[in-house]
């Protein structure tokens, strides 16, 4: 297979699998309490730790469905009703689009629940504007609650959602809470109904960690969790000095396994422009010696890379 090629497919597999340990590593109860604490008012000013009690079950990370009629189950089986997330196996209905984190929270009152998504991207999408996608994300959250959280007309069951989109790469940390207002236009009415029960909450990281401060709590935290420069160690300092979280085992192999593939997916980066480098001076008429010696590497190399590239374009 062309280096270049194996390279490219070497480094999507890197970026899916560290995609999968980001994912996981969010989708920890105590990294979610933090984010709650800082998005839900109703847990606004909470210890973390005390939120923790409130998310139900396990979170389904990377396996509901967001295309419609697959994102909520019913199943019907004596009489019965059973109603969720369709959680089935990831590997059924191949290539659809799935909820990155999803997941119930139980409210204080021990009664109501809402439900919670939450989403990481890279950096924000250039293909589409990304509050559209957040839109969809939320409208698909509320409609897969027919006859799943509610049912027939009974629409004053149906419950808040929030979709939290963290985007890493931004040029600062922001925090945005994006819902629906009313505006009178001709006189006003008090329209019975929920205005909050549609929440997008936007998450800006910045490149740079910010200091340890109230302001930027949430922000540092997910800044150290997502990075792809600190040590696994660093990360783990962090998260588990600063704010206390239970340092499991599975957390500490999902950390030192996102900080290794970051390490691999920078080295094949740093590779392949190399190679794209080499390739450059070669067209511009530079001999495989004279590339050798700029790009401090064995002529045979070289030549080599130069002899793939031009399989690849044959």
């Amino acid at each position: 297979m062309n280096t270049e090629i194996k390279n490219t497919i070497l480094t999507t597999d890197k970026d899916a699998q560290y995609d999968e340990s980001a994912k996981r590593l969010l989708g920890q109860k105590s990294i979610l309490a933090h984010i709650l604490v800082k998005t839900v008012d109703e847990f606004a000013g909470m210890d973390p730790k005390d939120v923790v009690p409130y998310i139900e079950g396990e979170p389904f990370i990377n396996t509901v469905p967001i295309e419609t009629g697959f994102t909520n189950t019913v199943i019907k089986n004596d009489e019965s009703l059973v109603v969720g997330l369709n959680s089935g196996n990831p590997e059924l209905h191949e290539g659809m689009i799935r909820f990155d984190i999803i997941f119930y929270v139980r409210m204080k009152d021990g009664l109501s629940q809402i439900i919670i998504n939450v989403e990481a991207q890279k950096d924000e999408p250039n293909g589409y504007d990304i509050l559209n996608r957040a839109i969809f994300y939320v409208s698909r959250m509320i409609s897969s609650q027919k006859e799943r959280d509610f049912s027939n007309s009974n629409y004053n069951d149906i419950k808040r959602v929030y979709s939290i989109w963290v985007c890493m790469n931004m040029p600062e940390n922001s925090l945005e809470h994006i819902h629906l207002v009313k505006d009178s236009i001709v006189n006003s009415h008090a329209w019975k109904g929920k205005l909050d029960l549609v929440n997008i909450v936007m998450i800006g990281l910045a490149k740079e960690l910010p200091k340890h401060e109230e302001k930027y709590e949430l922000h540092r935290l997910l800044g150290a969790l997502l990075s792809q420069d600190l040590t696994a160690n660093e990360k783990l300092d962090i998260i588990g000095n600063e704010y206390a979280i239970p340092m499991e085992k599975d957390f500490r192999e999902d950390v030192g396994i996102m900080c290794n593939l970051s390490q691999k997916i920078k080295e094949t980066g740093i590779e392949m422009g190399k190679r794209e480098m080499i390739m450059k001076m070669y067209n511009k008429g530079y001999t495989a010696a004279q590339i050798a010696d700029v790009a401090e590497m064995d002529e045979k190399q070289i030549k080599e890379i130069i002899k793939n590239a031009e399989l690849l374009t044959v």
